[in-house]
């Protein structure tokens, strides 16, 4: 048989079939010609593919290179449901991804025969617990938010629906996941995608994010309306405002919602043209510096009747984190809270480049921020919020010993809702209707159903964290330091994680910044400027000294 034929090999082999069944079927009984309903059209297929030019497997192997595509599609399910193991999975294991689903649906979480983790990798981390465990231990720990500028406060969970935006989300997916929050008591945050119906639904407590296109609270132009604002702001769900300056999948890239998802409603909230792409920039037109951006802060808490105000963002370069804080102690105004969002975060469509090299890790980014604050003495007055990949009571346990007051999640929240990681975000076909504005796929997701299981997801998770506060002899996860964590540094050796991470005293900052090892940053660092102030690379090349972050 020539080369080319097979290649062709499953057309042909329908081309002699479909004449074998011909000649059957004049000889014998027209029955054999339903096969021809079978053969010919793969016959079709195949000189159809021999001929075309746009891809180059199928013109070489016509039929047989479909066989591939579909191999290729069902790849990933395949991979998650038959190949991996409990651990392995990315972005969440299958472990994770259980974990969610069984307390979201009520189901035991108890595992039996013990741990399935390396107890030796060099990434183990384990809290050390106590002889003396605590009996006495708060099991619905909450966090006061405010400070002398608050006239509103606001008592906040230790765990909260981190930022994802109506139009990103279904309407369904908004309204479950608000009514979780009503049912759990703890917040949902609704990303920057405006303020909707869906949100305001079942009263659960909101926290209103604005971002570079302030969606909700914009002119014609796309710049802040603080009219607007105001009017929703003052809105009782809405218990604090959040700036949102960049988010862990995409730092730096502002945003881009499909025309094909803008509907005539996400249009009408979000303040844009239906069925065009809804942008985001990539920085706020509000303001540019540091003092700028805590005046615009000041506004906002000021328009929203005194609620407290916060500033997410993913950390990039050091010094403007040092920026803000000499900002914040030229000004004299502090924001109520900071979130910190892990360049490990999610979201439903971005460049890889971004989402895999861009942004700094949560660990490392909180040590920064609560450095920051406690060196500068400003944490009893700004919360720290973690956000970042949190799904358990050990991501919990170990973000609020580094020093975070609470935690937001994001997919954790999606899967307790419905979703099964298939990773059809960016395309509109979520086969469980989260992140689909298709009303058939949407029908899947019952808010009445998928919006208990959010608020059972979160009491467990809440639950398991203060089992492991109490283990360690401690009433309050407000307790942790980071000594009460372990961490591998070898496969023989593990230390504290005070002493793998530096955590400054408090007030050092302000007092002797050179004894520190971020002196370097700090005094690049400007209030009036996100820019340097000073050449860093001829700073260190003059100390010879290695710029460092922990």
């Amino acid at each position: 048989m020539p080369d080319a034929a097979k290649r062709a090999i499953i057309p042909v082999g329908a081309l002699v079939v479909t004449l074998l069944v011909s000649i059957l079927a004049i000889a014998h009984s027209t029955q054999w010609l339903w096969v021809l309903l079978l053969t010919i059209p793969v016959m079709a297929l195949g000189l159809y593919d021999w001929n075309q030019t746009s891809w180059s497997i199928t013109r070489n192997y016509p039929v047989a290179g479909r066989i591939r595509w579909m191999f290729y599609e069902l790849r990933p399910f395949f991979r998650a449901y038959v190949v991996e193991d409990n651990l392995s999975g990315t972005p969440f294991s299958f472990e994770a991804r259980n974990l969610v689903h069984e307390r979201a649906r009520g189901q035991t979480d108890t595992h039996p025969f013990g741990t399935e983790r390396e107890t030796d990798d060099h990434n183990y981390h384990w809290l050390m617990h106590s002889i003396a465990p605590e009996d006495d231990v708060e099991t619905h720990p909450r966090v006061d938010v405010g400070n002398s500028q608050t006239k509103k406060t606001y008592s906040a969970s230790v765990l909260n629906i981190s930022a994802m935006s109506f139009g990103a989300l279904s309407a369904n997916a908004i309204t479950a996941l608000n009514l979780g929050a009503k049912q759990g008591s703890f917040y949902h945050d609704t990303g920057e995608g405006g303020l909707s119906d869906h949100h305001l639904k079942h009263g659960g407590d909101l926290v209103w994010e604005l971002g570079s296109g302030y969606f909700g609270a914009r002119d014609r132009d796309g710049k802040f309306d603080a009219e607007r604002f105001r009017d929703s702001a003052a809105h009782d769900q809405v218990k604090m405002t959040e700036i949102k300056l960049s988010q862990g999948a995409k730092p730096g890239h502002g945003g881009l919602l499909p025309g094909a998802k803008v509907t005539e409603e996400i249009a009408r909230v979000r303040g844009v043209p239906a069925g065009k792409d809804c942008l985001s920039p990539r920085g706020h037109s509000a303001f540019s510096t540091p003092m700028e951006m805590l005046e615009f802060a000041a506004r906002m808490r000021d328009l929203s009747g005194g609620k407290p105000v916060g500033i997410k963002l993913c950390i990039g370069q050091p010094y403007e984190v040092f920026a803000i804080m000499k900002a914040i102690l030229k000004s004299g105004i502090r924001p109520e809270f900071i979130v910190v969002d892990g360049g490990e975060g999610g979201t439903g469509a971005a460049p890889i480049e971004l989402s895999d090299w861009v942004g700094m890790p949560l660990t490392e980014g909180l040590i920064l921020m609560r450095n920051a604050l406690v060196g500068c003495g400003l944490k009893e007055d700004i919360k720290l919020v973690a956000s970042g990949k949190v799904y358990s009571g050990m991501g919990l346990v170990r973000n609020l010993a580094i020093g975070a007051d609470w935690c937001n999640a994001a997919r954790a929240f999606m899967m307790s809702v419905g979703c099964i990681q298939a990773q059809r975000c960016h395309l509109g076909t979520c086969p469980t209707g989260v992140t689909t504005q298709d009303p058939a796929r949407q029908r899947g997701l019952v808010p009445e159903v998928q919006g208990e299981r959010a608020a059972r997801f979160h009491a467990k998770t809440v639950e398991a964290m203060s089992e492991m506060v109490a283990a360690a002899g401690l009433k309050h996860p407000k307790d942790l330091q980071p000594h009460h964590l372990m961490h591998r540094v070898g496969p023989e050796s593990a230390l504290p994680l005070d002493q793998i991470h530096p955590f400054l005293p408090k007030g050092i900052l302000t007092q002797a910044p050179e004894d520190t090892i971020y002196s370097d940053w700090w005094a690049a660092a400007q209030a009036e400027s996100f820019r340097p102030a000073t050449d860093l690379v001829a700073r260190r090349a003059t100390a010879n000294k290695p710029a460092r972050l922990s």
